[in-house]
């Protein structure tokens, strides 16, 4: 089961720890990246995802090492948008609003549909698990099709994906080292309002976990015993742009910085607090062994940590012509675009192999940036 009899290569420091953003369709950047490292023979011992990036954890870690990547292209092929126009206008910009209010309108076949009685006025009751603008009664369909959920809880590799606590306003990971994952934990971490409806589990309702939380590297960080691990960070949303200048310039921004989701200043915090905890463990040895064996001194020494982590962080790239509205660009070209960039940069990436070196002792966790060195894709 799991990643058993997959031949591990050698020189990699602790666990493989995939991290999935959420973003809709430029989840499938992550696809590609997941395909470099199957193919590098590097399969993750624990894959966590929000939205989208649940999404594909749950394909990755709901399959055998040998099906994953095929699972993962018929997942994305059912999710491309056909053409609603048979030949390319050549009127720039024409053709891409049109795939976009082809997919507002009619949805993605495999993903989601409309929810017309959505649109039946604003105080229409349409029950909690139902008050979205879509049903995604098709993408529990296509979960169900192409997921081995038992497979999925066998914890190789361990599944964690977030969600958002409707009522309370709290992030959850649902963790298969704690609990059994079905389809709907997985469509809860999807559940994106005011899209989709949100999805009660154990009598609770959740939205999709990228409202609070779109990066869920955080589960590492908080683990509990943490261990040596390393980390590939998959990103969709770009935390650095220009000065938007124009409408379409502020929407495609904003939705940048909403979603990026503070995360670099969520890892120099980790640098920070890891960076302690080997100070702590530094400062324990220096201890005489008696000091050492008194219960408070114990106490104390306890928020030491030995562990390091190794945080490659990969991000997806802007295309031409790229606006606000990319989460929902289900094009056949947008898809292999996005796929083979993140295929381009873990190749990239694992050629450098970046976590192997000389490093301060004292840094508990590394981050190791990828620097996009591809063109943005022809007009």
């Amino acid at each position: 089961m799991g990643n058993a009899g997959v031949c591990r290569p050698s020189g990699l420091p602790g666990q493989i720890v995939l991290v999935l953003q959420g973003g809709g369709a430029l989840g499938a950047y992550q696809a590609g990246v997941y395909q470099a490292l199957h193919e590098a023979g590097i399969e993750p011992d624990w894959v966590i995802g929000t939205s989208i990036g649940a999404i594909n954890a749950s394909l990755i870690a709901g399959n055998a090492p040998e099906v994953r990547l095929a699972r993962l292209k018929e997942f994305w092929k059912r999710m491309e948008q056909k053409p609603v126009w048979p030949l390319p206008t050549g009127v720039p910009g024409f053709d891409d609003a049109l795939a976009y209010w082809s997919t507002v309108a009619h949805g993605i076949a495999g993903f989601f549909q409309p929810n017309p009685l959505a649109h039946a006025g604003e105080c229409f009751p349409l029950g909690a698990d139902r008050a979205g603008y879509y049903s995604t009664a098709p993408l529990e369909r296509t979960l169900a099709e192409l997921v081995d959920f038992g497979r999925a809880n066998c914890g190789a590799p361990r599944l964690t994906v977030g969600a958002a606590h409707v009522g309370s306003s709290q992030m959850r990971y649902f963790d298969t080292r704690d609990c059994e994952l079905t389809v709907k934990h997985v469509m809860a971490s999807g559940a994106l309002p005011p899209a989709f409806p949100a999805v009660r589990i154990d009598g609770e309702l959740y939205w999709d976990g990228g409202i609070l939380s779109n990066s869920p590297t955080e589960a590492v960080f908080d683990d509990n015993p943490r261990r040596d691990s390393l980390i590939f960070s998959v990103h969709l949303w770009n935390p650095v742009g220009a000065e938007p200048t124009t409408m379409r310039e502020v929407l495609t921004r904003h939705k940048d910085v909403q979603y990026s989701s503070r995360i670099t200043s969520q890892i120099e915090r980790q640098q920070q607090a890891h960076r302690l905890r080997h100070v702590i463990n530094q400062l324990a040895a220096r201890l005489p062994e008696g000091e050492r064996d008194d219960p408070a001194v114990r106490e104390l020494i306890a928020y030491g940590c030995s562990t390091r982590m190794h945080v490659v962080r990969l991000l997806a790239p802007q295309l031409a012509r790229e606006t606000h509205t990319k989460d929902i660009d289900f094009s056949p070209s947008g898809i292999k675009q996005r796929w083979d960039a993140g295929y381009a940069h873990t190749r990239s990436v694992l050629a450098r192999t970046p976590w192997i070196g000389e490093f301060d002792p004292l840094s508990g966790v590394v981050l190791h940036d990828h620097i996009d060195e591809m063109p943005l894709a022809a007009e």
